[in-house]
């Protein structure tokens, strides 16, 4: 079956507002618009929770007695169709907040248009750095950055593997944008140049002429990122060429999706990545979570981008509370702006991830890169059974990384 009529199914499976006409923008009504990754299982079972938490307001006389209308769109982690479903939200829908998206490449376009439009955006799980670098006063995260990542990676790789590294990367944004931490990192920290560094297409199959002058140079710690396919790719093929396992292996946030263990297989036992979220948290609130999710959505190890995207609704839901809106086509604007004022003012928000979450008004990372909490996690088995363990949790300073 193609591939546009087998997503189109899903999604009207899931009963989702993706296709069709824009919705009428009703007065009395807040409009919210969701742009995310949905093309895998994975993506469509929390783009279908994302919804259904929003949606499920409604059934409890919605917020400060408004209804909230909700339309999801997938944009297949593909920036040009995250700009056309940012640009529907915008001009036809007339949507007071978007929510999205999950990838970085799509998210970094989104915060221009955004921005220009004065329509608050929040990123569940992108990293990339530059997302709230642009200086844009309309975009919140919810995720980590990635330099708070990849100091975590670097310091603790440094001091228990080494620091000859070599860098294998996709032209994903979230991946380069951790590759770049790492290395300026050890720059910084260590006066340590990359042992190898080479940059490859995020759909290419073979790495393995890069994997072979990297085990040539005998390194410490093989620095990976990419996609989930890329992620797995590069693993397997790597013991394909005979580096051994001493050689430590890491990775950006994306490493953290099912796809990755179940895929890899064995090849994935060691790989430590970054997360903002683990499904071993023992913690009464995680649990809860992560049992909730395995009962509605068969989702054994729901990983941070679940963990991200639930929490994310919960902020929302949270400031449009405090926001004094009006919700008349006359108010758009002035509605746009209480929930941007409103997000900023979210404080000490303690969610299902570990990390407290806090925004405020200035259009800085410092106040705009919400959770300042990464988790260093650790596979030691693979396949669809795949184990890991958590080996550290940090919290940064909210100018941690950013340039005096």
């Amino acid at each position: 079956m193609p591939k546009t009529i087998t997503c189109l199914l899903a999604m009207i499976g899931l009963g989702l507002a993706a296709i069709g006409s824009p919705a009428a923008a009703e007065d009395g009504v807040i409009r919210i618009g969701m742009t995310l990754r949905m093309i895998v299982e994975n993506g469509l079972k929390y783009g279908d929770l994302t919804y259904k938490e929003l949606d499920a307001v409604n059934q409890a006389g919605g917020i400060n007695g408004h209804k909230v209308q909700v339309t999801l769109l997938d944009d297949e982690c593909n920036a040009q169709k995250g700009v056309a479903n940012t640009n529907r939200f915008i001009e036809q829908d007339k949507v007071h907040l978007i929510i999205g998206s999950i990838c970085s490449s799509v998210t970094l376009p989104m915060v221009d248009l955004t921005a220009r439009a004065q329509v608050p955006q929040i990123t569940p799980t992108a990293t990339a750095r530059t997302i709230t670098e642009k200086g844009s006063a309309w975009i919140f995260r919810n995720s980590a950055s990635e330099r708070y990542f990849a100091a975590v990676h670097a310091k603790y790789l440094s001091e228990n593997a080494g620091k000859k590294v070599a860098y294998l990367f996709t032209t994903d944004a979230a991946g380069i944008s951790f590759v770049e931490a790492y290395k300026k990192f050890m720059k910084d920290t260590y006066a340590v140049d990359p042992l190898f560094s080479a940059q490859q297409q995020e759909t290419d199959v073979d790495f393995r002429s890069n994997l072979l002058n990297i085990k040539s140079l005998a390194p410490d710690v093989l620095a990976l990122a990419g996609q989930s396919d890329a992620i797995s790719r590069i693993l397997t093929q790597a013991l394909e060429v005979g580096i051994p396992r001493k050689v430590a292996r890491v990775s950006a946030s994306a490493a953290s999706n099912a796809p990755v263990p179940e895929t890899a297989g064995d090849a994935v036992i060691g790989l430590i990545f970054s997360a903002a979220f683990v499904c071993t948290d023992p913690r009464p609130e995680a649990q809860a979570f992560v049992n909730m999710v395995r009962e509605k959505y068969q989702v054994r190890c729901p990983d941070h981008d679940w963990a991200q995207a639930y929490e994310t609704v919960q902020i929302v839901k949270a400031a449009l509370a405090k926001a004094n809106l009006k919700l008349t086509d006359a108010s758009l604007a002035e509605d746009r702006t209480a929930i941007r004022d409103a997000l900023a003012q979210i404080r000490a928000f303690q969610g299902v991830v570990p990390g407290k979450i806090n925004f405020c008004p200035d259009p800085t990372p410092q106040c705009r890169d919400g959770n300042r909490t990464p988790i260093l996690v650790q596979y030691t088995k693979g396949g669809k059974d795949y184990e890991m363990k958590q080996l550290a949790t940090v919290t940064f300073d909210p100018d941690f990384g950013l340039k005096k």
